[in-house]
């Protein structure tokens, strides 16, 4: 019971699900031609005729063209279309009413129709067509259908014309047909065309046996009748052809070391060209290297051979030099020259010169003998003769044209000499060390140095020797440095002793010598290698003079020091020199004294003497001190104070200390002492001449008397003074005659006026006018210098000077007033 239940309900569901599972009609496009297309759409449950319809997508509802299909048929086609047309097609289900259960609708392109036969085929290569056609209106692309008899089918799609069918076989008949393709389709096939490929090319070798040629060989080719080949030279405008039936061709009269191009094709018997080859590049081989040197050259102490050859430069690419030598020496260089290295002395060498390429090699060039440098000299002796002159002998080399002796002397120098036999003389000088060697030369050079011959002269005697005293009891020798020189042993011997100085400065000081000796001199020079030069002459020298002793002065006057002492010397010329601050006094003389005169005063001197002869100077003697008497004063002046006393002053005196001073006349002296420059001298009488003497003292007592120009005391002042009154305010001045030659001036001075009045030589009154009464006047008479200016220190005296109305009525004595 269950059982059947789980049946009914399955059958159920089942119904239901068929039920459930009918849904609209599908329908898709499976092909499209120009005038048909295929559809295809999903079976309807009830349907009993399938109808189909086209229209235009421009006019869907006006359908040009409709078919019928049974019940079971899903897929049908509809022709009738026009090509390239947009067509929408719709399939309907109906039932035994023709009623439309359900329907669908799609739409596609129709194909382009059947396009022109192609144009043209040309073979482009042995596996390649070019096809040209016309194009087809509406085609997105073209499908070119190749085949051939043997079966081969294949269709390429091509974009436009011209188009290229690649990857066929060579020498090939093939059928080409072409069908227009757009989204809904292709077109039928155009009528076929036949073409025909051409010969493959031939596989060429090249290669260049020479320097001129080139051989270009190759497998035949099937079917072909001839072959042509082209060579073409770079760089130049020519290409040449030739012709063939064989499989090998040879170009001869090529330019060495020159690039060339060559291409072959094969003819088939329509005589159609086959494809060409690719272009073959051959460089025929270098040219044989020409103008080839060899010279030596060196590396440090390593020699090698250079050899050097001229460069083509129209070779092309890269050439390598290849050099060999029959000493199996050899050497690569891509540039014009390379190194065969090492080589030794005395050495024979053919060398050869060969240039490779890509090529190959060239002929090697014509060979060059080359003998390398000699050796060096050995067995280097040396023979020095008395004159001065060495020869240099040594052992004859193979293979040396000549030698060539250098001789290095120890101050830089270099001498050589040149001989063509063994041996060689130079000169020898002393003092020097000689590096001496001998290189042998040929055509390719110098042989390498070899051991030196050191060979040193004894050293040079010095010269410029100078020998001077400069002591007593010293010599100083000096000479410039002698070559060759490491040490000097200097001696001076006379007749009691030998003193020796041995130093490497070219100087020496012999003290300890006696004074007033001849000394004979000798500077010997020494080295370690050679020892001393015997041979220096001598030098005679005589030691400066001995120094005078016990000086004694034998004056004490400033005008003749007398000045003797105790000599001592064979022969000798004496000088006394009194040295003093500012000041120096001499004398000489060959015997034991002699006078130093003119000495300034007022100066401290210190005596001594000293000896002079060729030798030189001896040292001075002890000194003995020495003042002279003062100096007196440039300049005095007497000024007179008052008519009884008077101020003297006078210069700086050098040298002295203190002086005493007078004035002296005929009715006595004055005088004073003192330390200063100035004193006053009083006592003296008015209108009398003076003598003035200044006696100037040292510190050491010594006097020098000094006498001046006269002095004159000043005119006397007049005495006996009085004052009358004269008529109309004037005043007579009367005093006591003095007989004097000079004028004499009164002078009234009063507060608000002055008067003054003046007598002639010889008078002793004068009058003054026009007074001021009612005032005190200072009334001064004094008698005026021969210049005219009056005596200052005369007495003054005052007097009153009463009015009477407005003349003077009175004049009293009042008294003396002091000079002021």
């Amino acid at each position: 019971m269950g059982a059947l239940k789980w049946l009914i309900f399955l059958v159920f569901l089942n119904t239901y699900s068929q039920a459930a599972a009918q849904s609209d009609i599908k329908v898709s496009v499976f092909s499209a031609t120009s005038k048909t297309v295929i559809l295809r759409w999903t079976s309807y449950s009830g349907a009993v005729t399938y109808k189909i319809s086209a229209a235009p997508l421009s006019s869907p509802s006006s359908p040009v063209s409709f078919i019928m299909f049974g019940p079971n048929t899903v897929m049908g086609s509809i022709s009738s279309l026009s090509q390239d047309v947009e067509y929408i097609f719709t399939v309907q289900a109906l039932d035994g009413t023709q009623t439309v259960l359900s329907f669908a609708s799609t739409q596609t392109l129709t194909a382009p129709d059947i396009m022109d036969p192609i144009k043209t085929v040309k073979p482009k290569d042995s596996r390649t067509f070019m096809v040209e056609f016309n194009p087809k209106t509406g085609a997105t692309s073209y499908i070119i259908r190749v085949e051939n008899t043997n079966g081969f089918f294949r269709e390429d799609t091509v974009s436009s014309s011209p188009a290229e069918i690649g990857n066929l076989d060579p020498y090939t008949e093939y059928r080409l047909s072409i069908m227009a393709v757009n989204n809904a389709g292709r077109s039928q096939p155009s009528f076929p065309v036949a073409a025909k490929t051409v010969l493959p090319p031939p596989q060429i070798s090249t290669s260049s046996p020479s320097n001129d040629s080139i051989i270009v060989t190759w497998p035949p080719v099937a079917h072909a009748v001839q072959y042509t080949v082209s060579i073409y030279k770079f760089d130049s405008n020519t290409k040449e052809k030739y012709n063939t039936t064989n499989t090998n061709l040879t170009f001869p009269g090529l330019d060495a070391g020159c690039l060339y191009a060559i291409q072959s094709s094969a003819s088939d018997p329509e005589g159609r060209d086959g494809e060409g080859s690719l272009y073959v590049n051959q460089t025929t081989r270098p040219p044989t290297p020409s103008s080839v040197s060899v010279s030596v050259v060196m590396n440090g102490t390593l020699a090698g051979l250079s050899v050097s050859w001229k460069l083509n430069k129209k070779v092309h690419g890269t050439v390598e030099y290849h050099v060999t030598s029959d000493q199996n020496l050899n050497c690569n260089s891509t540039s014009n020259s390379c190194i065969l290295s090492p080589v030794g002395c005395g050495e024979i060498h053919t060398v050869h010169t060969t240039a490779s390429n890509k090529a190959g090699p060239s002929q090697p060039s014509s060979p060059v003998l080359f003998i390398t440098f000699p050796c060096a000299p050995e067995s280097l002796t040396l023979e020095e003769s008395p004159k001065g002159n060495c020869t240099l002998t040594w052992n004859n080399v193979p293979y040396a044209e000549r030698y060539e002796a250098f001789v290095k002397i120890g101050d830089g120098t270099e001498a050589t000499c040149n001989s063509i036999s063994n041996n060689c003389t130079y000169q020898c000088q002393c003092g020097y060390t000689y590096l001496m060697y001998v290189l042998a030369y040929n055509q390719a050079g110098s042989s390498p140095e070899w051991k030196m011959l050191n060979y040193t002269t004894v050293p040079c005697c010095p010269d410029s020797v100078s020998v001077s005293a400069v002591s007593t009891d010293t010599l100083v020798i000096t000479w410039n440095a002698s070559q060759g020189a490491e040490l000097y042993k200097t001696q001076a011997a006379d007749t009691s002793k030998v003193t020796l100085c041995n130093d490497t400065a070219p100087v020496c000081a012999l003290s300890g010598l006696s004074c007033d000796s001849s000394y004979t001199v000798v500077v010997t020079p020494c080295n370690e290698i050679s020892g001393c030069n015997q041979a220096c002459k001598s030098h005679t020298r005589d030691t400066a003079p001995c120094t005078p002793t016990k000086p004694i002065l034998n004056s004490n006057t400033s005008s003749i020091i007398g000045v003797s002492w105790t000599a001592n010397n064979r022969a000798a010329n004496y000088t006394v020199s009194a040295d003093g601050e500012h000041a120096r006094g001499t004398c000489t003389t060959s015997g034991n004294s002699c006078n130093i005169t003119d000495l300034p005063c007022g100066s401290s001197f210190e005596i001594s003497v000293t000896a002079t002869s060729s030798a030189g100077q001896s040292l001075p003697s002890y000194s003995t001190s020495l003042e002279t008497e003062p100096c007196c004063p440039v300049n005095l002046t007497a000024v007179q104070v008052t008519q009884a006393m008077s101020n003297v002053s006078w210069s700086h005196a050098k040298g002295a200390k203190s002086f005493i001073t007078s004035l002296a006349s005929p009715r006595g002296k004055a005088l004073c002492h003192t330390q200063d420059t100035h004193c006053l001298i009083g006592c003296i009488t008015c209108s009398m001449n003076y003598t003035v003497t200044i006696e100037a003292f040292s510190m050491s007592g010594r006097m020098s008397s000094c006498t001046y120009q006269g002095f004159s005391s000043s005119p006397c002042c007049p005495s006996g003074i009085k004052l009358y009154m004269l008529g109309s305010n004037s005043l007579g001045v009367y005093w006591r005659s003095t007989a004097s030659s000079l004028s004499t001036m009164a002078e009234m001075a009063g507060i608000s006026s002055n008067y003054t009045c003046t007598a002639s030589p010889g008078k002793n009154s004068c009058v003054v006018k026009n007074i001021q009464c009612g005032g005190v006047y200072h009334v001064e008479v004094a008698p005026l210098t021969p210049e005219g200016s009056k005596v200052l220190f005369c007495p003054i005296r005052l007097y009153s000077v009463t009015c009477s109305g407005s003349n003077i009525s009175s004049v009293f004595y009042r008294g003396k007033r002091s000079v002021e």
